[in-house]
């Protein structure tokens, strides 16, 4: 039976690709900070530690995915945030390579999060070797996945999980659906940056194809095939919800109420497609942002 250690199993990603790998028949330990609120969440065959020293000395998982972070899009970005922001990631995934290359034996896969932030704000497409522009999202993402290149020297193929927008009934459009339902609902400044969205079960897919197909490796995009703007994107929210959706939200207004946040994950995008997705054979079930949002709602 393949084992899985999960970090970040108990968020919005994790609780669904849980919950299908247990289906499938994998055997998963959870690595949380709070066992008991996981306990509520996951399915009762997940096993959960607190911390890594609670794992047997003869464990070694043969896979680790890697999804823990503190969420960038909860607020203004503080120092205090930012080093969170890190220390979530960074910090877990430099201590999970620690305890790993102490032990005899070592996982043969790593998938570890990452975000279409790494390219930074751009209006052209950008498969996997697309270039970058430098800003936070970018030097996060790229520290992310230093840390994670690490693993290349116990042996391990790694995937870097380069994930949009996910959809689903958590995330950015839960927090989207109080405005939209009520009518009050927009684009965000101009509307022209692009959204590269995926839904949940697309973004569970995928990481399973990640597991199953061992010639996938490096960086891996998590989207759609089709991005939208941010214009179309609030236009067909609304129109699942048949509310309007005209109301925008001017960017100086974007600026001063979330500052840095706001100027790089609401006002700036990224035009990501899922080029060795594609070429690996994987096929969407919501390559539509039309049919995910129907789905969805």
């Amino acid at each position: 039976m393949t084992s899985i250690l999960v970090t970040g199993g108990s968020g919005f990603i994790g609780r669904h690709f849980c919950e299908a790998a247990t289906q499938l028949g994998f055997q998963l330990c959870v690595l949380t900070r709070n066992p008991k609120a996981a306990a509520r969440k996951l399915p009762d065959s997940v096993q959960l530690v607190g911390r890594l020293s609670e794992l047997s000395d003869d464990y070694t998982p043969d896979i680790i995915l890697n999804l823990a972070g503190e969420p960038l899009a909860n607020g203004r970005w503080t120092h205090r945030r930012k080093q969170k922001f890190y220390d979530s990631r960074i910090g877990l995934t430099d201590s999970l390579f620690d305890f790993f290359a102490s032990r005899d034996s070592a996982p043969k896969l790593l998938i570890s999060g990452s975000a279409i932030g790494y390219y930074g704000p751009g209006e052209q497409e950008m498969d996997e070797t697309g270039g970058v522009i430098d800003g936070f999202s970018h030097q996060l993402c790229r520290t992310w996945e230093n840390s994670a290149k690490r693993f290349e020297s116990l042996g391990c193929r790694i995937c870097y999980l380069r994930t949009g927008i996910v959809l689903g009934e958590e995330g950015a459009l839960a927090r989207m659906l109080p405005a939209f339902k009520l009518g009050l609902g927009g684009p965000i400044g101009s509307g022209k940056q692009w959204m590269s969205w995926i839904h949940i079960e697309d973004m569970v897919a995928i990481i399973l194809h990640c597991i199953n197909n061992p010639e996938i490796h490096g960086a891996v995009n998590a989207t759609a095939p089709n991005p939208v703007t941010n214009r179309v994107f609030s236009a067909t929210l609304a129109a699942a919800l048949n509310r309007p959706g005209y109301l925008a939200m001017p960017a100086i207004m974007v600026k001063i109420l979330f500052g840095e946040m706001g100027e790089e994950l609401l006002l700036q995008g990224q035009k990501v497609v899922p080029a060795k997705m594609l070429g690996a054979g994987f096929e969407f079930k919501y390559a539509n942002l039309k049919v995910a949002l129907k789905n969805i709602l």
